[in-house]
Formats: C-alpha cells, sequence, structure tokens
C-alpha cells in the first residue's frame, strides 16, 4: 500500500463490527491511511459512539446486536440526525438483496462484501468521503431495486427473474443473446464473469457489449446500468 496521503490522514473513520478480531483488523489495516475516531460492537454503542466523535465515514456491519434488532440500518436511522455530515460504508458479509436494501434505503452511500481487499477499502473509503457512491459490482442490481423501491428477493437481478414482459423499440433490437449479456453487464458482471455464466468466451462477450452500446446509442456500461434500471430489467 501506498504512503497515506495529507487528505487520507484528515478522514476520520469510525467502524462498527461485532466480531473483535474482524474490527481490529479493518483498523489495523485503515490506521496508517485514516484518523481512527471510534469503535462499537452493538446497536446502542454505535449510535453513542457516533453521536460523540462525528466521524467522517463509519464502516457498518448489517448485522450488529442491540437495539431493537435493526442492525445497521437501525444505526443508520437513528445516528443521522445526530451526526448528519457522516457517511456511511456498509462492510458485511452478506450480499443478500434484503440485506443491500435495508440500508441502502436507510440511507448507506456505499455497501461492499468483507471479501474485498485492503487497498481496495482504501479506495471505497476515499470514494465515499468524497460524496461518491461505492458498491461491489455484483451487488450492482440490489442497490438499483432499492434506489427504485422495487421488491427485492434474491432473483430480482436474475436474467431468469428479469421483467420479460418489458419491451421497448430499443429492447426489441437487442438479440436474445445480447439481452442476457446486457443484463449482466448492467449487474455488474465482469467480462470473464459474463462469459463463465453464458459459457461463450470472453471475446464474445467484448464483442456482444459493442453491439449493445451501439445499438442503444449509449457510451459505456454506467449509462447501460441506468438504461437498464430505468427499464427495470435489472
Amino acid at each position: 500500500m501506498a504512503t497515506a496521503t495529507p487528505k487520507q490522514q484528515s478522514t476520520r473513520i469510525a467502524v462498527v463490527d461485532d466480531h473483535e478480531m474482524f474490527r481490529a483488523g479493518v483498523i489495523a489495516t485503515l490506521q496508517p491511511y485514516f484518523t481512527i475516531v471510534g469503535q462499537a460492537a452493538d446497536v446502542d454503542s454505535a449510535i453513542d459512539m457516533i453521536a460523540d466523535t462525528k466521524p467522517d465515514v463509519v464502516l457498518l456491519d448489517v448485522h450488529v446486536p442491540g437495539g431493537a434488532g435493526g442492525g445497521g440500518a437501525e444505526i443508520l436511522a437513528k445516528s443521522q440526525p445526530k451526526s448528519p455530515h457522516t457517511a456511511f460504508l456498509a462492510l458485511s458479509v452478506s450480499d443478500s438483496a434484503q440485506d443491500v436494501g435495508a440500508v441502502i434505503r436507510a440511507g448507506a452511500r456505499g455497501y461492499v462484501t468483507k471479501t474485498i481487499t485492503g487497498n481496495d477499502l482504501i479506495h471505497s473509503i476515499e470514494q465515499v468521503a468524497d460524496g461518491y457512491a461505492v458498491f461491489s459490482p455484483k451487488l450492482a442490481g440490489f442497490v438499483l431495486s432499492a434506489f427504485q423501491g422495487a421488491p427485492l428477493s434474491d432473483t430480482t437481478c436474475g436474467v431468469q427473474g428479469a421483467r420479460s414482459e418489458i419491451h421497448d423499440a430499443e429492447l426489441d433490437s437487442l438479440s436474445s443473446r445480447e439481452q442476457e449479456v446486457m443484463r449482466l453487464i448492467a449487474r455488474g458482471y465482469t467480462y470473464k464473469e459474463v462469459a463463465a455464466e453464458l459459457f461463450i468466451s470472453v471475446k464474445t462477450v467484448e464483442t456482444h457489449v459493442s453491439n449493445v452500446l451501439k445499438k442503444l446509442q449509449l457510451s459505456n456500461r454506467n449509462e447501460l446500468t441506468l438504461w437498464a434500471a430505468d427499464r427495470h430489467i435489472v
């Protein structure tokens, strides 16, 4: 990892997780780069800690004991009035649609899973501190559904679970295979992951994506994700 920048060092971080060893490991990873101002292991102590320290960013586990049983979403809801300028980045082992939706609707600015590398976590914190939203790629579909208020289920973002009844001239211009590729790319899959999912080569995926973008008159995969989200097909 690179040397901490002055901007990183001035960013104040708090960590909320009920697993002591994991919490200690995260703090050890972040301490050379950010100022750690607090930590907590349950809902009530987290709310008090955030109100007292008013960190710039809180790393927040989704499943935290205590309080009324609402976990990370409860911490978000009760902490934001007390520390309105704090941004929350969920850091959880869970990648379920229900967990993602709960904290995003409660106001989290990002959601990453605990498989994230130390360098990527540091970068994610920087992005959230700068006002950007950050999500693990495979959670993109869940996040879009949460923002739109759509029902969240673990099939919401699947190719087979997509709303096949939705058609328009642009969508109809895509072949069946292009639609499959489009939905997976819009969910945040890499080209390699799409190739594995559909049993085709990476080069074929690249060709399909290029054709999709051309037909839809889009410039990149971010525009494609928004296009698909508008039509509720991811």
